[in-house]
């Protein structure tokens, strides 16, 4: 049978599978899309409609201000090679980490038998039960479809669609100077993408993949509205940068942001080796470079040798100003997206903080926007998914969402979740919604858990407190000091993408952090409880300086102890001007996620010896205490090596030690997002 009939065969099959896929009245939604599911796969796992691929290498595309991006255009192609010459749908990336990477990863899965080979020993690495544990996680990954997302799905293109990635300006082999996902890199999205609806190959339909960087690309470009986009698939994208990665509660990302400068900066330096050998070298690309070496490392370095908030450089001061056009470029708006959305995160990814918020923002009906949550990092995007009772592979979903709303094909993806959601110690479930977007059966209530200096017995820290269900007439101040067991811990995990996880004790047990926190547990829960939600936590905090730097988790502590990080959050004490509009509170006017401005202009010393109340925001969740399980808060004084404060700003903690209030007057307490019956 020929390819293309084999695809019409395919094409036919899904479409009489229709009435029993998704949200049908014969069947309620499941994580792996039931056999709706299993055709999506069987579509995009099976003999394509094109049998091979043609590339234009370094494609100029001449941006509004000349400046000359490059981009790699994937086609499908004939037996011979040769592009064929149907029009087709075009997938854009905006990528800044050079196409020489995506096209080696691409490469790597088209080398025959290759791919499988470096899969099947990926896959065959299992680690469970070990030290080192969190290595299969990683390892799962690799058959989790992410890699198609982040380079080039040569299934995709011979399906039927173009994919053009294209390095951002001033990255790879494009002329400029990195702006870094502010608003002339914006604006270049938007030429680029009405660029690719205009080529005589494309049927002026257009939709955007990619990780990371390129997910934020994606929404970024959403939010202008361009008239050809049609829709989106960004995987672990964020929203307000300032807040997930940047400078989360005033301290800068010290460990990620440095090497990930350095990466990009390194990586934008490697010359177009071809254009040497033909003559044909770029003299404006090396311009442009030697103009700009280091984009923004040196700004970050220039935030740890200046004393003076006044002497840092201007670029400096405007990322810490919440108003400055710089910081305001970095904070979207998915209240302005319009199109088609899958957004697809972690509970423990970078991005983590905004990934929930942008689904609910997005003013489309379900199914037309969706939200996949794993329990994962950066790095192991898409580990859980692919076998069954899983969610389909990412790559499957994505092509499955460009059928639809590239192709017109209804494949009952829209009908898929439209949120899937692994509960961090539970399964794979659908909702109707998230947090505030979920339906009042579905919804969490906000409730009090007071800190209690009364012993629980169950931790070995600095002081073992307790959760109480109540008020309770607990006076004590409790003192906690910077210190350096932040190396191996969930954050430290969540700042390294992923990597520090695989050692068990950093990633998945808070054990050895503990050492050095405070810790304030609850009573084992009576049945199977559901956190589910955004976390608030307030603190009446003491310092001994102008400024003090507080750190918090939630945690899931198991009958053997083992505590695990279901969130966490961070402020300066000096930051803690709330943003109210940004802000949200439960019925008894407690927040339920407290914004601060994290602003130069708003900064207010703290008062050394006198009392200052902190509101301290973590990310949104989705939890299940089993019976047994205890629910566990955390306080730290410092978050290194995920954060560090600019130098400035250290200088004034003076890296003393601090201290925990508790005074029955004003009580400090988590607000939990709670389902069930916990029996406290």
């Amino acid at each position: 049978m020929k390819p293309v009939f084999r695809a019409t065969a395919a094409l036919v099959a899904t479409l009489l599978l229709v009435p029993f896929l998704g949200h049908s009245a014969s069947a309620e939604p499941v994580p792996d899309g039931g056999a709706a599911g299993a055709s999506w796969t069987a579509a995009h796992e099976g003999p394509q409609q094109y049998p091979k691929i043609h590339i234009t290498w370094d494609v100029p595309i001449t941006m509004s201000d000349g400046t000359v991006l490059k981009a790699n255009v994937y086609r499908p192609a004939d037996l011979s090679g040769a592009p064929v010459a149907d029009r087709t749908p075009t997938i854009v990336n905006m990528t800044p980490y050079t196409k020489l990477v995506s096209n080696l990863v691409d490469h790597m899965g088209s080398i025959p038998g290759l791919s499988d080979a470096l899969f099947q020993l990926a896959r065959s690495i299992d680690m469970t039960g070990t030290p080192l544990s969190g290595l299969t996680d990683l390892t799962k990954a690799l058959g989790g479809g992410a890699l198609r997302n982040f380079a080039v799905d040569r299934q995709l293109i011979k399906s039927g669609y173009t994919q053009v990635v294209v390095d951002v300006r001033g990255t790879g082999f494009s002329q400029g100077t990195w702006d870094m996902l502010r608003q002339r890199e914006q604006r270049d999205t938007v030429e680029v993408i009405d660029w690719a609806s205009r080529q005589p190959w494309s049927t002026g339909k257009v939709g955007m993949s990619g990780m990371s960087y390129s997910g934020i690309n994606q929404l970024q470009a959403a939010e202008k509205q361009p008239p050809a986009l049609a829709a989106i698939f960004p995987v672990v994208p964020g929203s307000d940068l300032a807040a997930d990665v940047l400078m989360p509660g005033g301290a800068f990302g010290f460990n990620f942001i440095p090497l990930w400068l350095a990466g990009i900066n390194g990586l934008k330096w490697i010359p177009d080796v071809q254009s040497i050998v033909t003559g044909n070298f770029d003299q404006k690309w090396l311009t442009d470079r030697m103009a700009d070496p280091m984009t923004y490392l040196d700004v970050f370095l220039d935030a740890y040798v200046k004393v003076n908030i006044e002497d840092l450089d201007p670029r400096v001061q405007e990322m810490i100003q919440h108003d400055s056009p710089a910081r305001q470029a970095w904070l979207g708006d998915p209240s302005l997206v319009q199109v088609p959305t899958f957004v697809v995160g972690g509970w423990h990814d970078l991005f983590t903080y905004s990934e929930s918020k942008i689904y609910n923002k997005i003013p489309l009906p379900p199914g037309h926007k969706q939200l996949l949550m794993g329990d994962t990092y950066h790095l192991n995007s898409g580990s859980e998914t692919g076998k069954p009772g899983l969610p389909p592979r990412l790559d499957v979903l994505q092509r499955a969402w460009f059928d639809k709303w590239l192709k017109g094909i209804d494949n009952g993806i829209d009908r898929y979740g439209p949120v899937t959601l692994r509960e961090q110690g539970g399964t794979w479930v659908t909702r109707d919604g998230f947090g505030a977007s979920a339906p009042d059966p579905e919804r969490a209530e906000h409730r009090r858990m007071y800190l209690s200096a009364a012993p629980s017995g169950t931790a070995q820290s600095v002081h073992d407190g307790s959760l109480t269900p109540g008020p309770n007439s607990d006076t004590a101040r409790l003192t906690v000091a910077p210190g350096l067991t932040g190396l191996c811990s969930n954050d430290a995990a969540q700042a390294t993408i992923g990597v520090i996880s695989i050692i068990n004790a950093c990633g998945s047990d808070s054990r050895l952090q503990e050492l050095n926190g405070l810790t304030f547990t609850s009573t084992p829960v009576a049945e199977a409880t559901t956190i589910s939600g955004p976390i608030a936590v307030r603190l009446n905090t003491v310092q001994d300086a102008a400024d003090g730097y507080w750190v918090v988790t939630v945690n899931d502590v198991a009958p053997d102890g083992q505590s695990r990080v279901l969130s966490s959050g961070q402020l300066m004490a000096s930051l803690r001007e709330i943003d109210e509009s940004q802000s949200t509170r439960s019925a008894n006017g407690d927040y339920t996620d407290p914004h601060p401005y994290v602003s130069i202009e708003h900064r207010r010393p703290t008062v050394p010896g006198e009392v200052t109340t902190l509101d301290i925001g973590l990310p949104a969740v989705e939890a299940v205490l089993q019976p047994g399980h205890r629910l566990r808060v955390d306080v730290y004084a410092g978050n290194f090596p995920k954060g560090l404060p600019i130098l400035p700003m250290l200088i004034d903690t003076g890296l003393k030690p601090q201290h925990l209030q508790l005074d029955p007057q004003q009580p400090s307490f988590v607000n939990i997002p709670v389902r069930g019956n916990p029996g406290w």
